[in-house]
C-alpha cells in the first residue's frame, strides 16, 4: 500500500466531506484527491527527485503531501524558523527540488539551476485533464524526508517509505471510523513527524483537519471552540499554556473528545491538572519518534482514568509513563553491551517493527534483526508500561553512578514555586559531574537554593540534590517541545568557567 491509497479511498468513501479547513467552506476529500492528483502531474512533468515545503501550517500541506506521493517524489517539509544559510544548505541536499513555499518564505529562497520555487496558489489551483497516467508507486519508494532538529549534532534526513507510513496507519487507524462531526486541531509544526501523521491518520478515518498557522494559546482556545474541535495533539509545552488560558478565562471546552501529548517529559502535575480542568476529555500520551514513523507506545484514556484513581503506588505512578508499546511492534531494554536488561532495570529502549524505517540518506541505524536503537534510556515495570528517563546523551555520570536528570526534574516542579526545572551534568574534577539545576519559578517570590536543595533531599538520594541551582526567566525549547538540553550545558559551562576565572 502507498500513501495515494489512503487518500483514494477516503475520497471514494465520501467525496463530499470536508477534508480540509473550515466546515463552511473546506476542501472536501474529492477536491482534496483531485487536486493533488493534477499536481502530481506537474511534479512528474518537472524532473525534480524531492519536493520540498516552507511554509507554516497551512490547508495547502495536505495538498502538496499527497501530490508527492502520487508522483512517486519524496515530501520534504523544511523547518522555516532555520536560518537563510541552514535553508539553502538543506535544499542543496534535495536538488534538483521543487520548492511550494509561502508569500514570505519564498524571498529566503536562493533561486538557481536545480531549485524551482511555487508558490501555494499552485496546490489550490483547479484541477485540469490530463493524459499522464499517475502510475503506481512502489511501497518501498521513499515517501517523506524529514531533518532531524540536530539538537546534538548536524540534522540528519530521516527517510520514512510508504509501507513504513502505511503500515503504522492501518494498525492504528480503523478506516472511516469518525463521524462527520469530528474534526482535528493540527497546531504542530508540517515538519514533525507528528505533523505527518496527522494528516494521514485522519484522512484515512474521515476526519476534518483544521491548522493553527503558529501556536499560540489564546488562539488555540478560541479556534478550538468556534470549530468545534473534537480532537487535537499538542506537546507538554503547549498544554500548560492551554490549561494557563483555561482557568485565566474559565473557559471550557465541552465538545473536545481527545487530546493526546507527546514529544517531550510530561509533568504528572500537569497530566493531573489537565485531567480536572477537561473532566469530559480523553487523554492519551503517545510516545514515538521520527524513524519509527510516529508512536511506538500509548497511554490511554483507560490508563490515565485506572492510574489517576489508584491507591497503588506502583498503578498511579503509571500516570508518568508512556504506557504500553504497541501491539504490532516489539520493546527491548539493553545495557551498554547490548544484552537485554530484567523489568524494573533501566537501558537503552530498542524497538522493532514493520513501521520502524530507523534509516537515514547516508546510513541505516537498523541492526542485523532489525532492532533500532532509539537513544531513549527506560524502563519496563511488571504490567509492561514504559517509563522513559531521557535520552541517553542527558544521563548525567557523577562518581560512575548514572544518574536520570528527569526524577530531579520530576521532584523539583512539585514544589509549589517552581514552574519548570533541568537538571544538567557539568564537568567536576572530582566527580567527573556535578548536578547543576535551572529553575524557572511560577511565582513573583522565588525559593532559595538551600530550600531547593533541601527539597531534594528530602525525597530523593543525597546523590541527586544539586551543587547548584540558577533561576531564569524560561527554558530553551525547540518548536516541538524538547528541551535544548546542550544549550542549557554550553550556558552553565561557560558561566563555571568565567566562575573560575574571577576566583581570587
Amino acid at each position: 500500500m502507498n500513501l495515494t491509497m489512503l487518500l483514494e479511498m477516503a475520497a471514494g468513501a465520501d467525496p463530499e466531506r470536508v477534508a480540509v479547513g473550515t466546515r463552511e467552506d473546506g476542501i472536501t476529500y474529492g477536491e482534496l484527491f483531485a487536486r493533488s492528483t493534477a499536481l502530481a502531474d506537474r511534479f512528474r512533468r518537472s524532473g525534480a527527485q524531492h519536493v520540498a515545503f516552507l511554509d507554516l501550517n497551512s490547508p495547502s500541506v495536505p495538498t502538496v503531501l499527497f501530490a508527492a506521493a502520487a508522483a512517486g517524489i519524496p515530501f520534504a517539509p523544511l523547518n522555516y524558523r532555520l536560518t537563510d544559510e541552514q535553508i539553502d544548505h538543506s535544499l542543496g541536499r534535495l536538488e534538483p527540488v521543487i520548492v511550494v513555499a509561502g508569500e514570505s518564505s519564498a524571498p529566503r529562497i536562493d533561486s538557481r539551476e536545480g531549485v524551482t520555487i511555487l508558490g501555494q496558489g499552485a496546490s489550490s489551483a483547479e484541477p485540469v485533464p490530463t493524459d499522464v497516467a499517475s502510475g503506481f508507486v512502489d511501497p518501498d519508494e521513499s515517501a517523506v524526508l524529514l531533518f532531524t532538529s540536530g539538537t546534538t549534532g548536524a540534522p540528519k534526513a530521516a527517510v520514512l517509505r510508504h509501507r513504513h507510513l502505511t503500515n503504522y496507519i492501518v494498525t492504528t487507524v480503523e478506516f472511516w471510523n469518525a463521524g462527520e462531526d469530528e474534526a482535528i486541531l493540527v497546531s504542530v509544526p508540517n515538519y514533525h513527524i507528528a505533523g505527518i501523521s496527522s494528516i494521514l491518520s485522519s484522512v484515512y478515518s474521515g476526519r476534518r483537519i483544521v491548522y493553527m498557522p503558529s501556536f499560540n494559546p489564546e488562539e488555540w482556545v478560541r479556534l478550538a471552540a468556534r470549530e468545534a474541535i473534537t480532537h487535537a495533539m499538542v506537546v507538554p509545552t503547549m498544554l500548560g499554556r492551554i490549561l494557563d488560558v483555561l482557568e485565566t478565562t474559565r473557559t471550557s471546552l465541552p465538545v473536545l473528545r481527545s487530546l493526546s501529548y507527546g514529544g517531550g517529559r510530561m509533568p504528572v502535575h500537569t497530566v493531573e491538572r489537565a485531567m480536572r480542568l477537561l473532566p469530559s476529555t480523553d487523554f492519551v500520551n503517545a510516545y514515538g519518534l521520527t524513524e519509527t514513523s510516529s508512536t511506538i507506545s500509548v497511554l490511554g484514556p483507560d490508563d490515565h482514568r485506572d492510574a489517576l484513581a489508584s491507591d497503588d503506588p506502583a498503578v498511579r505512578a503509571r500516570l508518568g509513563s508512556v504506557g504500553r508499546p504497541l501491539p504490532t511492534l516489539e520493546i527491548s531494554i539493553r545495557d551498554g553491551d547490548g544484552r537485554e536488561v530484567p523489568v524494573g532495570e533501566a537501558g537503552e529502549v530498542f524497538v522493532r517493527g514493520e513501521q520502524v524505517a530507523g534509516e537515514y540518506t547516508s546510513h541505516s541505524a537498523l541492526d542485523e534483526d532489525g532492532w533500532y536503537p532509539t537513544r531513549d534510556r527506560g524502563h519496563l515495570d511488571s504490567g509492561g508500561f514504559l517509563f522513559l528517563d531521557g535520552r541517553a546523551d542527558d544521563v548525567i555520570v557523577r562518581g560512575a553512578e548514572n544518574i536520570s536528570p528527569g526524577e530531579i526534574e520530576d521532584v523539583l516542579v512539585e514544589h509549589p514555586m517552581v514552574a519548570e526545572a533541568a537538571a544538567i551534568g557539568v564537568p567536576d574534577r572530582e566527580w567527573g559531574e556535578r548536578i547543576e539545576v535551572v529553575i524557572v519559578t511560577a511565582a513573583s517570590t522565588a525559593p532559595t537554593e538551600t530550600e531547593l536543595q533541601e527539597w531534594v533531599r528530602a525525597r530523593l538520594r543525597s546523590t541527586r540534590v544539586p551543587t547548584r541551582v540558577h533561576f531564569w526567566d524560561e527554558l530553551p525549547y525547540n518548536d516541538t517541545g524538547k528541551l535544548l538540553r546542550r544549550v542549557l550545558r554550553d550556558a552553565l559551562v561557560a558561566h563555571a568557567e568565567m566562575q573560575e576565572v574571577m576566583a581570587p
